[in-house]
């Protein structure tokens, strides 16, 4: 028994020793699980001299966080106002972001130094969102805002990446010839907002700043000004910019086709597509066809457009060839539900690559039948007629239809299904078309297009009515 129990006590001593050895090898060997991702962005815990200091002398700023920080992409998201002649030089290390002045501060004025999101923790990337440090080489700080948002004329959507400016020259050539004393992103809602100004008149603008110029540099660009001079005061209404491109922008196009030319394969065949690709032609629209590249030459001639199995010629159809060159339409008055053939000689067409069809072809389709339609009965309410409204229909972001309003009431009998949107187009001028501003030639105002926030849903083979109060 006493031999027993001796053995009993190695044992358990044993089964100890394990068990410490086994635990603090397990601390050595195996990582501890870790807790919740941080989630939480840098904080600010010292600024030298404090935020909102008075009577600034100095040329550094130190911003000292609470844990390691990382500075990215500090020239886009930088604003440092009144804007300076001489940007600002940002340095970090561990803790510690650093602002070095390169240029005379002005007395007895407010800065604002927003480093957009540019400062992230240094283990997650978590961003001090719009951080902000601000102060005075005067006695006070100013403390006026303006607010207001920036829409898109032509469609009454947004463009977030444009950038709002102040200046307080009020020569039209300013916006070409300097930069901003005040610059404002837009938020995703398409808002801005001016901090700490002075009582003072500004004028007001936006565009789209792709070579962070800061300048209105291309009438191709996005632009927008206000109709008047804006006096900041203590309660400054909220002002709404109506942005629009003066011209177009051919270069893309241009830039397209080059692209083509440059990636074109040793197939000479002649490339399209046709809008009746399923083998169905819409009976509203015309039948097109699209080719890979523009044509250096077509002869309407050697197209033949038959129907029926019989090869019934048909002789009320135009062809047109669209500016780029690279789009044919047929114009026909469609019937519905009916088989036609469309013949191409191979001579037809060329492309500026020389490709051409190496024998004739032969383009099959089915018009659509009545039944694939449905009829469409809108009443606008509160429609203003005294403003020329004109009414367009929307899918996927491309106006299908296009519609000047006399009444109220509008009656279509054929409309092809699906979802659609709405504007309305206020055609100051009752040409029919959307205009673009004029700022430098008559402080023009672009036309203004407001969405309407109900969709419609038009149904085939069903009478769709609809009453939006606007």
């Amino acid at each position: 028994m006493k031999t027993k129990g001796i053995i009993t006590s190695i044992i358990v001593v044993l089964v100890a020793v394990i068990n410490f050895t086994v635990g603090t090898g397990c601390a050595n060997i195996i990582p501890p699980e870790g807790g919740p991702r941080d989630s939480l962005p840098p904080r600010l815990i010292k600024a030298e001299p404090g935020d909102s200091a008075l009577n600034f002398k100095g040329d550094k700023v130190t911003l000292i966080f609470d844990e390691f920080i990382e500075v990215q992409n500090i020239a886009e998201n930088l604003i440092f106002s009144p804007t300076p002649s001489v940007n600002p030089y940002v340095d970090y290390k561990l803790k510690t972001v650093t602002v070095k002045l390169k240029d005379t501060l002005v007395p007895n004025t407010t800065y604002t130094i927003n480093f957009g999101n540019s400062i992230k923790d240094f283990t997650e990337g978590n961003p001090f969102k719009n951080f902000t440090y601000t102060f005075s080489t005067g006695n006070y700080i100013d403390s006026l805002e303006l607010s207001g948002k920036v829409v898109l004329a032509e469609n009454g959507k947004l463009d977030t990446t444009m950038i709002v400016m102040l200046h307080t020259n009020s020569d039209d050539s300013v916006v070409v010839k300097q930069k901003p004393l005040y610059i404002s992103k837009l938020d995703g809602n398409g808002n801005f907002r001016f901090k700490n100004l002075p009582p003072k008149t500004f004028y007001l603008f936006a565009l789209k700043d792709e070579s962070n110029t800061r300048r209105y540099t291309s009438e191709k660009s996005l632009f927008a000004f206000a109709d008047s001079a804006v006096v900041v005061q203590t309660s400054t209404e909220p002002v709404t910019l109506y942005a629009y491109v003066a011209k177009g922008e051919p270069e893309q196009q241009a830039n397209k086709n080059s692209s083509n030319r440059a990636t074109s394969s040793t197939d000479k065949r002649l490339k399209y597509q046709t809008s009746a690709a399923v083998g169905q032609q819409d009976i509203l629209s015309d039948f097109f066809i699209t080719f890979s590249f523009p044509l250096k030459t077509f002869d309407s001639t050697k197209l033949t457009l038959f129907t029926d199995s019989t090869f019934t010629p048909v002789t009320d159809y135009n062809f047109s060839k669209d500016t780029t060159g690279t789009k044919i339409n047929l114009t026909h008055k469609w019937k519905e539900n009916t088989f036609y053939r469309l013949i191409l000689d191979k001579d037809f067409a060329e492309d500026t690559l020389g490709n051409k069809l190496t024998k004739a072809d032969t383009i099959s389709f089915n018009t659509k039948k009545l039944s694939d339609y449905g009829s469409l009965k809108l009443k606008l309410r509160n429609l203003d007629l005294e403003k020329n409204p004109v009414l367009q229909i929307v899918s996927n972001d491309r106006i299908v239809k296009w519609i000047p309003m006399k009444s109220i009431d509008l009656a279509i009998d054929l409309f092809v299904p699906g979802e659609y949107e709405l504007r309305i187009l206020y055609d100051k001028n009752n040409n029919g078309v959307w205009d673009p501003g004029d700022f430098f030639g008559k402080h023009l105002q672009p036309e203004i297009v407001v969405p309407i926030e109900r969709k419609i849903s038009i149904k085939a083979a069903w009478k769709n009515e609809f009453e939006i109060v606007l």
